[in-house]
């Protein structure tokens, strides 16, 4: 069947190109500069910049930018490395800010 039941995908919010599936959110309840973030496992259609470590919240990070791959429009952010043991489970994913991506419940 194409449409599936409660199938929900996140795309860019200026062009609406699909980055994520729902089911690969490990937290909504990250914070970024201009308010709240989900944590992805992973992300598509995305972009990656250069690496640079930031003072976050939650300590030190080596991180990323990833821009939408169609519009260029920053989304968010991928975490490369942790300093401190207890966030290492961030390590390769991807936090997209709440106002840069749109729900989509039709995803096929």
């Amino acid at each position: 069947m194409a449409d599936e039941v409660g199938s929900r995908s996140y795309r860019c919010f200026v062009c609406r190109n699909y980055v994520a599936h729902h089911d690969d959110i490990v937290s909504k309840s990250f914070q970024a500069q201009t308010g709240r973030a989900f944590l992805f496992s992973h992300a598509e259609n995305i972009v990656t910049g250069p690496k640079e470590d930031r003072h976050l919240l939650t300590g030190l990070h080596t991180v990323a930018d990833v821009f939408c791959s169609d519009c260029g429009d920053t989304l968010g952010w991928k975490y490369l490395k942790a300093y401190e043991t207890s966030q290492k489970y961030k390590e390769g994913k991807v936090v997209l800010e709440k106002f840069k991506i749109v729900k989509d419940d039709n995803f096929c």
